[in-house]
């Protein structure tokens, strides 16, 4: 097979190179050469938001196309427009913030944003409307959720490995035994690449099956892989709440039991596992995200286009302190 990947060297984009060249196939990528490519890559340079950033593409013919883009929509409508009679089929990656506020077993048959915005969410649409214009039924739109594993780059999982790996008291967020819906990048991948070499297309929502993981889970796992002697103080939603602690940014991955969480960790996959899904245990999630963090110093690399996540040290001792825990 011959893939192109647009973008190509951060979390998705990277993790779906080294998955294709471990099948052996011809890879090729698309972006500005600011970072190495494995030497197997054929490197393609060009800006996507410059009018000449595909240039380097109208010669070539592939199988698949790889795409993450989460900014314009007209961005993917450019790039779909030109390689569409050149390529089979265009894998976008989406996310389920396409959909508007879904209840929990909610599917792909759910009503997505409506109106005019420049949000994240309708960014994400807009970029699904212009590849299926291009590609139609060839499009594989693949809406993923929580996206968890080595190369993260937005710093969720490596903020909590990294805290617990600092040891001390460390504020856990209650529930327990709260459900987790996830995926991990390395399966995110596997499945959308096979997917389109099987010719499916249309909206598929990519996460493990509700339930897959617990957030007391998760923050054990960060124990074992670090080796810690942290101690989890679980502190339950009201605390937190009362305390102003903003969920899933102060305190990554987590949401409190209510719509809100629903919406992200309580949908339907049915489709995509009937489709051939298989999601791997978060052990090895934690564990794998670990090593990679530790082979580059134990440091955070974060996109420079969204806000820092977690809570600060001293936000965190003060609620402890005001529980009785400290």
């Amino acid at each position: 097979m011959k893939l192109l990947v647009l973008g190509g060297s951060d979390f998705v984009g990277r993790t779906a190179v080294e998955h294709a060249l471990q099948l052996e196939w011809d890879v090729a990528v698309l972006n500005r050469g600011t970072t190495a490519s494995d030497p197997r890559v054929t490197q393609l340079r060009g800006d996507r938001r410059s009018s000449d950033g595909l240039d380097e593409t109208r010669e070539g013919y592939w199988d698949i196309v790889f795409d993450t883009w989460s900014w314009e929509p007209d961005v993917v409508a450019q790039s779909a427009t030109m390689l569409d009679g050149r390529v089979g089929s265009y894998v976008y990656v989406s996310s389920r913030s396409v959909y508007d506020a879904p209840r929990a077993g909610a599917t792909e048959t759910w009503p997505t944003v409506q109106g005019p915005g420049e949000d994240y969410a309708r960014q994400k649409l807009g970029g699904e409307r212009a590849a299926v214009a291009a590609f139609g039924d060839r499009t594989l739109l693949v809406r993923a959720g929580l996206i968890l594993g080595p190369y993260e780059n937005i710093g969720r999982l490596p903020w909590w490995l990294n805290r617990i790996e600092r040891a001390g008291e460390v504020l856990a967020p209650g529930p327990v035994d709260l459900a987790l819906q996830y995926i991990d990048v390395r399966d995110l991948v596997a499945w959308s690449l096979d997917a389109a070499a099987r010719g499916l297309g249309g909206a598929y929502d990519v996460v493990s099956r509700p339930g897959h993981a617990t957030i007391g889970e998760l923050l054990q796992c960060c124990l074992a892989a670090t080796r810690s002697d942290a101690r989890l103080c679980w502190v339950e939603p009201d605390v937190l709440s009362a305390a102003g602690v903003q969920p899933w940014t102060e305190l990554p991955i987590w949401i409190p039991p209510g719509a809100d969480h629903d919406s992200l960790h309580a949908s339907d996959v049915s489709k995509a596992c009937a489709a051939g899904l298989r999601t791997r245990p978060i052990q090895e999630t934690v564990a794998d995200t670990w090593t990679w963090l530790q082979s580059l110093g134990g440091s955070e690399p974060t996109r420079t286009d969204r806000p820092p996540v977690g809570l600060p040290a001293e936000r965190e001792a003060a609620i402890l302190a005001g529980r009785g825990l400290t």
